[in-house]
């Protein structure tokens, strides 16, 4: 089945490249959703089998992370379709936006599924190339500057990955093991050298980093969102960050059961609470409402990572606050293309009245604040919940402390940005006005509504395959 995806993917993708007309590539697109859907379907009846001669595999958390893909598939169609119209690109911009997106959610889906480090690695590259055509789409200076720091700074990053793989596959060999599937790999480093195993975790953390935006990596995140189109922006603070965490939970499962377990706590413990300090400082600064929000999925990131680092219920807690926040911060992004579209920048001093100029979208912007600050009733209220348990039952009761101040002053910057676009005069009058469609925050509203819901009352299986996820890591 896989190995059929694959293919129609590069067609659909070919297809969509060469075409020009505007009803043949609606129908493109319609049956690409078709067949993200039927993968992500398919993948989840068929748990715990490969394909390709084992070369991808349906585990728990691949599949899970595939279902919030092929959802978000969906909306950031919508909306790109949206962007580009009052863009009024031409057929040929068009045409290259969509191959590219197709062959990114392609190469996202591979990394989700791959059975091994080695074609994790590939793929993950893959991905950095057809998000940077993404990024370029509106070809100005600094949508080009934004894009050769991403594909070189991720490019040094995935190198960073390959060494440490490299060090890795040294350890292995004292076991005479050659084989970097990630259900084989951990039976064999229970007696090897520590000192290798420490510089594989550290270069792939370093490495990976670069696609979950954890500090130190985290600049070209920032960098890619404030110039990405807002429905690519959505698609880098969620599914690819995903890709991000992704890699680094598997190579953190790898090693958990080595005597390094502890150190590699700690390692994730700091670059968690740096995420969040340096999230911290630049959002109570900044003036940019998509660096604001950039850097708000810094902190999140910077949460997963010690949610990851706590162990016991924080490892369930992480997973769910990454599928949360996908569809909390895929949400944000969508509704910055129609703040932009009313006042023409991103500068958040130079917005205001928002609740007049398009009330629909106002009231999203308000269930956002709720969610991205984990307010009740977010759903993100009981992961970040979960995730101060597990620090309180690792005994980290100064970090949590700290992390809570930081919390609080975001709170505080976020919602003083929210609300003075909300409720506060436009400084500067753009002197027109532009009608949004209320139904243009449909896709919103459903995203948040859903994860409100998977937050207080999600359904068994969505549970079960968490904890399936989990049952690689130790007790």
């Amino acid at each position: 089945m896989f190995g059929y995806y694959l293919i129609i993917v590069l067609l659909l993708g070919t297809g969509t490249l060469l075409n020009r007309n505007r009803v043949i590539r609606i129908l493109l697109l319609a049956v690409f959703l078709a067949v993200q859907t039927a993968i992500a379907i398919y993948g989840y009846l068929h748990l715990n089998t490969g394909e390709l001669g084992g070369t991808f595999y349906y585990d728990s958390l691949g599949v899970l992370f595939l279902g919030v893909l092929s959802v978000l598939s969906y909306t950031t169609v919508f909306h790109s379709y949206r962007y580009l119209h009052h863009r009024d690109d031409d057929s040929r911009k068009q045409s290259i936006y969509f191959t590219a997106l197709i062959i990114l959610i392609g190469a996202m889906t591979c990394v989700y599924l791959a059975a091994s480090i080695g074609v994790m690695w590939v793929l993950i590259e893959a991905t950095t190339l057809s998000v940077a055509v993404l990024i370029y789409h509106e070809r100005t200076h600094l949508s080009l500057e934004a894009t050769y720091k991403y594909v070189f700074i991720c490019s040094i990053g995935i190198t960073f990955a390959f060494v440490g793989i490299v060090f890795l596959s040294k350890a292995l060999q004292e076991t005479k093991s050659v084989n970097l599937s990630f259900t084989d790999i951990p039976g064999h480093l229970q007696n090897v050298n520590t000192f290798w195993l420490k510089l594989a975790f550290v270069f792939m953390l370093v490495g990976f980093s670069t696609k979950m935006g954890l500090f130190p990596m985290h600049t070209i995140e920032v960098d890619a969102n404030t110039v990405a189109p807002p429905p690519i922006s959505a698609f880098i603070s969620t599914a690819l960050l995903n890709v991000g965490f992704m890699a680094i939970f598997r190579t953190y499962s790898l090693m958990a059961h080595t005597s390094i377990l502890p150190w590699m706590n700690h390692i994730l413990l700091w670059s968690g609470f740096l995420s969040i300090f340096v999230s911290t400082v630049y959002i109570l600064s900044v003036n940019h409402l998509k660096r604001m929000f950039a850097y708000s999925s810094l902190e999140h990131m910077g949460l997963v990572a010690i949610g990851l680092a706590s162990g016991g219920i924080g490892y369930f807690a992480a997973i769910l606050h990454m599928v949360l926040h996908s569809f909390v911060k895929a949400s944000v992004f969508y509704q910055i293309d129609q703040v932009f579209r009313v006042f023409n920048t991103f500068i958040i001093n130079k917005t205001g009245n928002y609740f007049n100029k398009n009330l629909t979208g106002a009231l999203v912007m308000l269930l956002i604040f709720m969610s991205i600050t984990a307010m009740p009733p977010s759903g993100m209220f009981i992961s970040e919940f979960l995730i101060f348990r597990s620090l309180f039952a690792s005994h980290n009761i100064l970090l949590l402390v700290l992390i809570l101040l930081m919390l609080t002053m975001i709170m505080w910057a976020v919602g003083k940005n929210i609300f003075t676009m909300l409720f506060l005069p436009q400084n500067e009058p753009t002197g027109k006005f532009v009608k949004i469609s209320p139904w243009e925050s449909s896709t919103q509203f459903f995203l948040l509504t859903t994860a409100i819901y998977l937050g207080l009352n999600p359904p068994a299986m969505f549970v079960q395959l968490i904890n399936d996820a989990i049952l690689v890591l130790p007790k």
